[in-house]
């Protein structure tokens, strides 16, 4: 056994960077598992990538939508999906952003600060070679500070421990194309305020969990 250690160190020692040697091979190996306990999969649940497995990272208070949740929203999306351009504030592991996509959106434009979170969406846009796709890496808060653009639908689902819905709404208001709709996914007992143009399209529960989709009335809508 002291010889097998032995052959091993020094194929390390002396092949310390060609993966097709013994010793790197079994470094190889190992960090591959690592790397594979670090990550979950989800799957794409209808559209054009339907079936396909993505994987996500396995980061703490990363909790993807679920795939019955994520069903019944995109049902009531569907008429309105085709072509709009879509924010996913907190894409986390993008099940929302990239089922957008599958689905027929537009464009898709998916924030996430969290490194390791936004290095797995970028995997996944690259594996779905799905150029309607696109990753802001950064703070959802401080983006939504820079100079606006409009998007018809907006997916806010941000770490429920985090406590952020208050704070977004009150910043998405130029981001909003006239009928824009928003979803908003919390806690069933998260108090939060919508402007008075939010009118409430939908309203479910599932567990602890409230998902609900507004849609943003223009003026003319108002008056």
């Amino acid at each position: 056994m002291a010889g097998v250690l032995t052959l091993i160190a020094d194929q390390q020692r002396r092949y310390p960077t060609t993966s097709e040697y013994g010793g790197e091979k079994l470094v190889g190996n190992l960090h591959a598992r690592r790397q594979k306990t670090q990550t979950q999969t989800l799957r794409i649940i209808g559209g054009r990538y339907r079936g396909r497995k993505l994987n996500f990272a396995a980061v703490d208070g990363l909790r993807p939508t679920g795939d019955r949740i994520r069903e019944t929203l995109f049902n009531w999306l569907a008429p309105e999906l085709p072509g709009a351009r879509c924010l996913d504030l907190f894409a986390g592991s993008g099940a929302l952003g990239l089922e957008a996509l599958s689905r027929g959106a537009g464009e898709v434009l998916m924030c996430e600060r969290d490194k390791q979170a936004a290095a797995c969406i970028a995997d996944s846009l690259k594996v779905l070679g799905d150029s309607q796709g696109q990753l802001r890496p950064g703070d959802s808060l401080s983006f939504l500070q820079q100079s606006p653009e409009p998007f018809d639908i907006v997916f806010l689902d941000p770490p429920f421990s985090a406590d952020l819905w208050q704070a977004v709404i009150d910043a998405l208001g130029p981001w909003l194309a006239a009928d824009a709709l928003v979803y908003i996914e919390s806690q069933t007992d998260t108090a939060y305020c919508v402007p008075a143009s939010w009118q409430l399209h939908r309203d479910k529960r599932a567990g602890k969990v409230r998902y609900c989709l507004y849609r943003v009335a223009s003026a003319e809508r108002i008056l």
